[in-house]
């Protein structure tokens, strides 16, 4: 936070954002700094505020969360749940909670031959725009999402996350 006491801008951008963090799984996870700046930079310009709390999860919730939530007996990577579906609404933050199962993200990253903390990060820009109201159904919703999910874990540093290989 000193960086952001000092430069105006980051300053500006961390005020954007609330972001509570609540670890539920005993896993390997990235930095509380990696996960604020990875949300940070998922967010958009119409987006003047966002509350989002940020939920990790052992394999066990992660499979009863999606079977609740979307009939899926199985454990996702993550779950993105937005109060009001990406539609802004003047005057109000944008509300939303994202759901990582950490078992999950960490059994990917190893089969994809990933960065741990590049597959977090891409997932969470994944789930934020999402929670802005981005999505994946019909192709050309995919690309688009894609293609901007890929600008912007590329501007955090790492790679390209649909490219085949990362290693």
């Amino acid at each position: 936070m000193k960086k952001a006491k000092r430069n105006p801008l980051l300053a500006r951008l961390a005020a954007r954002l609330e972001l509570t963090l609540d670890v539920r799984s005993d896993a390997v996870l990235p930095e509380p700094a990696l996960i604020r700046r990875a949300c940070q930079a998922a967010l958009q310009r119409k987006v003047k505020q966002a509350q989002v709390s940020i939920v990790i999860v052992d394999a066990a919730e992660g499979r009863q969360l999606n079977n609740d939530y979307r009939g899926k007996d199985y454990a996702t990577n993550v779950l993105s749940f937005a109060l009001n579906e990406g539609e802004t609404v003047a005057g109000l933050p944008l509300f939303g909670d994202l759901v990582l199962c950490a078992p999950v993200v960490e059994k990917e990253a190893a089969e994809q031959g990933k960065d741990l903390s590049a597959h977090y990060a891409h997932l969470l820009v994944h789930g934020m725009l999402h929670l802005q109201g981005f999505d994946h159904e019909q192709d050309d919703e995919a690309e688009r999402m894609e293609a901007l999910e890929t600008v912007i874990v590329k501007r955090l540093g790492y790679p390209d996350p649909y490219h085949e290989e990362q290693h």
